[in-house]
């Protein structure tokens, strides 16, 4: 069982930053593939970004160069830096982590882009 926890999540301005962080139990986190999924209102869960063991990302066309993923293997932590913020990217953010293809997710952490 792993366990995952999100944190970071709030009101900001359009055009702002925000940086969600994201803890996942176990001992062996560095194995993990991390991700970061986010779900709109009256919408499906979507993929914003992962990162593999070894550093490799992926983004939605959605967030390129705007968020970065990033990972800290040696606090069990990954992170989702979102610059340039727009209305749109309102959603309850996910973070999810899978291990021996088994997913385990938290509970989510809201943010909502508005002036």
């Amino acid at each position: 069982q792993v366990h995952v926890v999100e944190s970071g999540g709030g009101l900001v301005q359009p055009g702002g930053s925000l940086r969600l962080s994201c803890f996942a139990s176990g001992s062996i986190f560095s194995t993990y593939l991390m991700g970061w999924y986010r779900q709109a209102p009256g919408k499906q869960r979507e993929l914003v970004a992962d990162i593999t063991s070894v550093g490799t990302t992926t983004y939605a066309d959605s967030v390129k160069g705007r968020f970065t993923i990033s990972r800290d293997n040696a606090k069990n932590s990954v992170y989702l830096q979102m610059n340039v913020l727009k209305p749109e990217d309102t959603a309850v953010y996910y973070c999810s982590s899978r291990v021996y293809g088994m997913d385990y997710w938290g509970k989510g952490t809201l943010v909502t882009v508005s002036s």
